[in-house]
């Protein structure tokens, strides 16, 4: 019971984390918390279920750019996800690489409060 209340509140976090991006960041525009809600699930399904994979087909030039090319395959969730929906929009790849940074730092600091509230 107590996994299903953290993952139902990691997505309603995240939504939030994606609207405050968006109240940040120009590039990225969410017009709604259903709109952020929707997205954040989106990018998380590409993120379980895409990044995976992209992962394993770049890993020669991840390994080349010392890993930096992640920032990339992030960007390209993000990126991914906007294209899929209509209340949320990200300009342009430049914007998708900064708002992806920006929520990823969110769902950092979201994963590590989650995991001090609710222990294994």
């Amino acid at each position: 019971m107590l996994g299903h209340m953290k993952l139902i509140l990691k997505w309603l976090l995240c939504a939030a984390a994606l609207l405050a991006v968006a109240h940040l960041y120009s590039g990225v525009q969410v017009q709604s918390f259903t709109s952020a809600l929707i997205a954040a699930l989106v990018i998380g399904l590409f993120n379980t279920v895409l990044r995976p994979v992209l992962v394993i087909l770049t890993f020669p030039v991840t390994l080349l750019t010392l890993g930096l090319f992640l920032f990339v395959i992030n960007a390209l969730m993000f990126w991914a996800s906007a294209s899929l929906l209509d209340g949320f929009q990200v300009r342009d790849f430049s914007a998708a690489l900064l708002g992806s940074l920006l929520y990823t730092i969110a769902g950092m600091v979201i994963n590590s409060a989650l995991d001090s509230l609710f222990p294994k």
